[in-house]
């Protein structure tokens, strides 16, 4: 049982998600990735995916390899802070030079979309320096309530399926994150919980 945990602890680790919600978009709702078309949309995966995940990950293994860290996963609070602090840091400047093309401005989904996530991200990093808040489960209640919060737009049941995936897909991630032993219960309720509720509001605020 560990070792499923940790596959799907790995699949579904906080820095893919915007890669799959940009995935997710694109299959189901492309004008979520307004201003960019479905032509560039594969671009866009491919840009996500090495925004935020592959060069953190490779700033990570740096640190690790030169002993700032003492493991990739991080297990203890204090080992969380300054990893991410930078991580904090980084999806602020994606947002930013995503920001900066002309093309792009507040108003466009896609937008939108970076500044929740960046959000989540600072609120965990802040959570972090005095609880050892779930990252997993803020990022995946964060999808959740993306979705469901977008579902109130919609006039047809386009984002349902996708949503009640994700819903499984969290509850198979918290129940993971249990049987690792990597958080307890009450950390998992609170990333839980803080991830619904930001990303919900925050979609009603912004769209």
């Amino acid at each position: 049982m560990n070792q499923i945990a940790r596959i799907v602890s790995v699949i579904f680790h906080p820095l893919l998600l915007p890669t799959y919600w940009t995935i997710l978009m694109a299959k189901v709702l492309p004008r979520g990735l307004a201003p960019f078309i479905e032509a560039q949309h594969l671009h866009l995966v491919g840009l996500m995916f090495i925004m935020t995940f592959f060069l953190p990950v490779v700033f990570f293994g740096l640190l690790k390899a030169i002993g700032l860290i003492p493991a990739m996963d991080m297990h203890h609070r204090k080992d969380r802070v300054k990893p991410f602090i930078f991580i904090t840091l980084w999806y602020a400047i994606v947002a930013l030079q995503m920001l900066l093309r002309d093309q792009i401005t507040l108003n466009d989904s896609f937008m939108k979309f970076l500044i929740i996530i960046d959000v989540l991200v600072f609120l965990g990093t802040l959570f972090t320096f005095f609880f050892k808040i779930s990252i997993h489960c803020i990022g995946m209640w964060g999808l959740v309530g993306m979705c469901l919060g977008l579902s109130f737009f919609q006039e047809d049941n386009t984002l349902l399926i996708p949503l009640v995936v994700l819903l499984l897909l969290s509850g198979i991630v918290m129940s993971s994150r249990l049987q690792l032993n990597a958080h307890t219960p009450k950390e998992i309720a609170a990333g839980s919980i803080v991830g619904l509720v930001v990303s919900v509001a925050a979609v009603f605020i912004l769209f």
